[in-house]
């Protein structure tokens, strides 16, 4: 086509726009596609360990709906609850694709994986499965759900699941819950400062009634420390085990489970007790 020279310029700048919004509209075409196809980061850890069956479990389910990386203890650490190492170096090691072991505790798995493993931030935090319950009192001194505590207080939504029984435990039974449960996060989000506390029945799938939402119980263990001797005759004292003894109540974790449900409890961190903080303003005495 021909344009008067008077005109030319004019031409090369409207053809040079028309160029950009061209370039400009496949630019947000293909980002568009992009964000579609870049699926969550979820991070999944445990207290039993990167060799655990209950890990591998959960990190074959979240790699359905999302890029898993497993950041976890290189050995056995539960019952550490939510303790820091801080008086010596941690490693890390990678076992395989998108596999992390470290020789420390859950919480520094996690806090390692986010600030410093993970190729970008965790959309989703996964702890477990674990292999026996966390209920009631349980939580405070469980490695699984201080794993979820710290996620949450890196702002990452996050839960614990495990699952409450003895073996052989029916890792098979708590995965799909445990997707249920990551979609919901993933779509819905969770309040602020808040995990969630997932316990599935260690029984066949089919045998499930189904999820419901309960409160934290109370549960203590009569007769928990055990003496021993060793071969010179020395005490000493070993921790674990006893009789388990609970408050009953309906709405109780413990009751859900002991039903034949999932109990799904919602865990705060901010842990003030606000009446009693009104009480203590009304009757302490300067």
């Amino acid at each position: 086509m021909y344009f008067p020279a008077e005109q030319t310029p004019y031409m090369i700048v409207l053809a040079g726009l028309l160029n950009h919004n061209i370039i400009r509209m496949l630019y947000d075409k293909l980002i568009g596609m992009n964000s579609k196809q870049i699926r969550p980061l979820i991070l999944v850890t445990n207290d039993d360990g990167v060799h655990s069956p209950g890990i591998i479990a959960l990190f074959k389910a979240m790699k359905e709906i999302g890029d898993a990386y497993i950041v976890a203890p290189d050995r056995e650490r539960s019952a550490v609850g939510h303790a820091l190492t801080l008086h010596r170096p941690l490693k890390v090691e990678e076992l395989s694709e998108n596999v992390f072991s470290v020789n420390g505790t859950p919480t520094d798995c996690v806090a390692l994986a986010i600030h410093k493993i993970l190729p970008r931030r965790p959309a989703l935090v996964a702890s477990g499965i674990n292999k026996g319950a966390n209920l009631g009192d349980d939580i405070t001194y469980s490695g699984t759900v201080s794993a979820a505590m710290e996620g949450t207080i890196l702002n990452v939504p996050s839960f614990a699941i495990s699952l409450v029984g003895d073996k052989p435990y029916h890792y098979e039974t708590a995965s799909p819950f445990a997707i249920e449960v990551a979609k919901h996060i993933l779509d819905k989000s969770l309040p602020y400062d808040t995990l969630l506390n997932v316990n599935v029945p260690n029984m066949q799938r089919d045998m499930v009634k189904g999820i419901k939402i309960a409160r934290q119980g109370k549960r203590v263990y009569d007769n928990a420390i055990q003496e021993i001797y060793s071969p010179w005759g020395d005490k000493h004292y070993w921790i674990g085990g006893g009789t388990p003894y609970w408050e009953h109540g309906k709405d109780m974790d413990i009751k859900a489970v002991q039903d034949g449900y999932v109990s799904l409890t919602p865990i705060h961190l901010d842990l003030t007790n606000y009446e009693s903080m009104e009480h203590l303003k009304k009757t302490w005495k300067e």
